[in-house]
């Protein structure tokens, strides 16, 4: 087994008297790793300690190997925070080259590699506008660039799509899946479930400052499901399609929300999914929407919190 890119090991960091992370021992290696939690999860705090902009309370990171801070550290580490802060009078390819002179290359390596990274993160029709015109887009475009200028091989994005449009998310994605694929081990912070399901399958939990789980996507969705899971159908005859319904295996319990809506708790979504609008069809049900309020972030975590002991051993393999 290789060695791991990261590790944190019994790491706790708390500023006074508020915990920040709560004694976090993870191993990531190279590929997409999705890092998970609402806001105020301890998600920067985590990234902040594997950067060296903090040091934990208590515990250690390492980095390929060397503890976390050290100089030959940093040159293998590329990160794109959250926050930005730009000089706004700059153009996007002076302020990476200003960054790379910063990191210790000469101008001349700092131009050429700028000129490189630009144009992969797609910034080759704007690298000589002032970055005070610039779309969010294009700024978290230009931070992604600077992250990527002296080709590390670990690196680390704190929320990368917040404020892109569609087209920009799609650009982000393909980017990230690709730095992913080169071998490089990258983790990409967001509390938005969808998109990092639409990245990668590998996934970290943090709630509260603590490792909830880690692992496969589906293997935690999973978790819900073995849990009661909602559907709110929207229709013009809830009552003959509930009768329907009461009839399969999968339903574990039928509610009314009104006249039109009808609430079902099941066992088995997917086949509950299924069923749905098959009976609608042969009961002559219009359907107007079928939804499942649990299929988000905000369900994940209201299951995960619920017993995080329970969650934990669970997603290591088994009761405890």
């Amino acid at each position: 087994m290789n060695a791991p890119t990261i590790e944190l090991v019994s790491v706790s960091k708390w500023y006074g008297e508020v915990l920040g992370l709560r004694d976090v021992s993870i191993a990531l290696g190279p590929g997409v790793t999705g890092l998970l939690g609402p806001n105020g999860a301890g998600k920067s705090t985590f990234l902040k300690c594997i950067t060296g902009e903090l040091r934990p309370s208590r515990g250690e990171v390492r980095l390929l190997g060397r503890r976390v801070p050290s100089l030959e550290m940093y040159r293998q580490l590329g990160c794109a925070p959250e926050i930005e802060v730009f000089f706004e009078e700059l153009t996007a390819r002076e302020f990476v080259v200003a960054l790379g002179e910063m990191s210790g290359l000469s101008r001349k390596d700092a131009g050429a590699r700028a000129e490189v990274v630009l144009h992969e993160v797609g910034m080759s029709h704007a690298l000589d506008r002032p970055i005070a015109t610039y779309s969010k887009g294009m700024r978290q475009r230009t931070k992604l660039a600077q992250a990527l200028l002296h080709d590390p091989p670990v690196v680390l994005l704190d929320e990368p799509m917040t404020g892109l449009d569609p087209v920009g998310r799609a650009a982000m994605l393909e980017m990230i899946q690709k730095l992913g694929a080169q071998g490089r081990t990258v983790l990409v912070s967001s509390h938005i479930l969808d998109e990092v399901e639409s990245m990668t399958h590998a996934i970290v939990v943090l709630y509260q400052g603590q490792l909830l789980a880690q692992g496969d996507l589906y293997a935690i969705r999973a978790m819900i499901d073995r849990h009661p899971h909602r559907l709110v159908i929207e229709c013009d005859k809830p009552r003959v399609l509930a009768q329907a319904l009461s009839r399969e295996l999968s339903v574990s319990s039928l509610r009314f929300q009104g006249d039109a809506v009808l609430e079902v708790e099941t066992h088995g979504p997917d086949a509950c999914y299924a069923a749905v609008p098959a009976l609608a069809l042969r009961e002559g049900v219009k359907l107007r929407s079928l939804r499942s309020p649990d299929d988000n972030l905000g369900a994940v975590f209201k299951y995960l919190t619920e017993d995080p002991r329970k969650v934990r051993a669970e997603a290591q393999g088994g009761p405890r």
